[in-house]
């Protein structure tokens, strides 16, 4: 169990526990109550709990922070007020998956950004934002995530880069992008396999021919 899961639990079991005598929270929904609140983008319930004492690291059932839980709903303005309430932009899922990693997977370049000026990192190691940008072919925040400061070659714990995600998924824009940015075309991961080897797997004909114009072998 990770740091950032222990300590949002125990956010969540000292929410709760200074929360009790309030009429109009009971302590034992308080967590729910957030939960809700902010996947519904219900701005002034958020508030109201936040004013309360409520843990804008607070965890869901899941183990999701609440900054992952506006993300995957597009709860903008409670993701504001959340990242208002100083919450950790850098808060992990029990996955690892941090709030600027789902933004980036599902091509939302304005909470990516939001999340960015909060202080999200965008270099770290593992499985990273620039790679999920990758994966999902969303161009915009590959080139917003590498012009702050994202290594085009970052990889993942086994040996997997952007570039190898984008020719896996069949992402051609996405593997120019990364190639013009200077994307190593000849990386190996662990297993030994290059990005030429993913495009031959997944049959992308016309990305081969461009990843062996850029020189792969």
């Amino acid at each position: 169990m990770s740091i950032d899961l222990l300590r949002g639990i125990a956010a969540s079991l000292a929410v709760a526990a200074c929360l009790a005598g309030l009429p109009a929270v009971h302590a034992q929904t308080v967590q729910e109550d957030m939960v809700v609140a902010v996947a519904n983008d219900r701005t002034a319930e958020v508030k109201r709990l936040l004013a309360a004492g409520g843990s804008p690291d607070m965890l869901d059932r899941n183990g999701d922070p609440l900054l992952v839980v506006a993300v995957r709903a597009g709860s903008v303005a409670s993701l504001d007020l959340l990242l208002a309430a100083r919450a950790n932009a850098n808060a992990r899922t029990k996955f690892g998956d941090t709030p600027l990693m789902v933004a980036a997977l599902g091509g939302r370049l304005e909470l990516v950004k939001k999340l960015r000026a909060s202080g999200a990192e965008v270099k770290q190691p593992g499985w990273n934002a620039l790679i999920y940008a990758a994966t999902g072919g969303h161009d915009e925040i590959v080139r917003y995530l590498l012009a702050e400061g994202a290594d085009v070659d970052a990889q993942s714990p086994n040996g997997t880069t952007a570039l190898m995600m984008a020719a896996r998924e069949g992402k051609p824009s996405t593997v120019d992008l990364l190639i013009a940015r200077g994307a190593d075309v000849n990386h190996r991961n662990q297993a030994g396999a290059s990005v030429l080897d993913w495009a031959r797997r997944a049959n992308e004909k016309a990305m081969i021919e461009r990843l062996q114009r850029a020189g792969a072998r």
